[in-house]
């Protein structure tokens, strides 16, 4: 069965940084629950961060940019987070290497796991176009990172393997 990468978040674990969730449409979470072995994995959390926490925006660019070292990640209370970010970006692609997994179901907006849009880092609620941290350095590693806006395109490239 073809395993897939999902933010814990996204299955109904409080891991956020305000220690709620998020949802995956139940039609397309059930459809998963079927057809593929989920493997749920907080980035943040393997990488020791606390839930709660204080929220957390890229300042100065989106994951690429930290992971080339030219931007940082930074709560909103002024501390720089960016180690914890890279720890649980490498922590995802570790777990992905191991169990040989190619497709990743993310938290859209996250810094560590937005696949297409991240907050600005003005902690004013303004989205920009740009990746996480982990989503980035998954896409770099060839795995397909999708979000829980796009699970019908996750489950049209799967359906051609289950």
């Amino acid at each position: 069965m073809v395993k897939v990468l999902v933010s814990s978040c996204l299955v109904g674990n409080k891991v956020r940084y305000n220690a709620s969730c998020l949802s995956i449409p139940e039609s397309d979470f059930e459809w998963l629950k079927s057809n593929v072995e989920l493997i749920v994995f907080c980035p943040e959390v393997s990488a020791g961060l606390p839930t709660p926490r204080a929220p957390a925006e890229i300042i100065a660019g989106e994951g690429d940019d930290v992971l080339n070292h030219g931007a940082k990640v930074v709560g909103n209370d002024g501390i720089d987070v960016t180690t914890q970010f890279l720890i649980g970006a490498e922590n995802a692609l570790l777990l992905c290497q191991k169990l040989q997994i190619k497709y990743a179901l993310l938290a859209e907006g996250s810094p560590s796991c937005g696949s297409s849009t991240i907050y600005d880092g003005s902690f004013s609620g303004i989205k920009i176009d740009g990746a996480g941290v982990a989503a980035a350095l998954l896409t770099r590693n060839g795995i397909k990172v999708y979000s829980q806006h796009t699970v019908a395109k996750l489950r049209h490239a799967l359906k051609a393997i289950c």
